[in-house]
């Protein structure tokens, strides 16, 4: 089966959500059908992480183990729009390295026409 839409999580500092949410949906990857835009879920959550040598933290230091409030950012993007909506995420998002999950999913449309 091919799928038509993906859900995309990423984890973010607070600070950097509202940048994040407008350059997403300046592209189009937070519309929902045609009547909605910006729909996106949060969840507050604790990361962690040690940047290792040659890594270059946005917050932390190398080699010490560094915790971190964020927030899971999750949304539905079109196939044609999940390149876009990565390239916007790396650029937008303030780690070097940005958790970026891309999981493929079934909507009650796919449900309702297409099994």
């Amino acid at each position: 089966m091919e799928y038509d839409v993906f859900k995309i999580e990423v984890y973010i500092p607070y600070d950097n959500i509202q940048d994040l949410r407008e350059e997403l949906n300046k592209i189009g990857a937070l519309t929902i059908g045609g009547n909605y835009d910006n729909c996106m879920y949060m969840s507050k959550g604790m990361g962690c992480f040690r940047p290792l040598k040659g890594a270059d933290p946005f917050k932390g230091e190398v080699g010490k183990l560094f915790r971190e409030e964020e927030y899971k950012i999750e949304f539905g993007c079109k196939r044609e729009l999940v390149k876009k909506a990565v390239e916007t995420i790396n650029r937008v998002h303030p780690y070097e390295e940005p958790v970026i999950n891309i999981v493929p999913i079934l909507t009650r449309y796919d449900v309702d026409y297409k099994i």
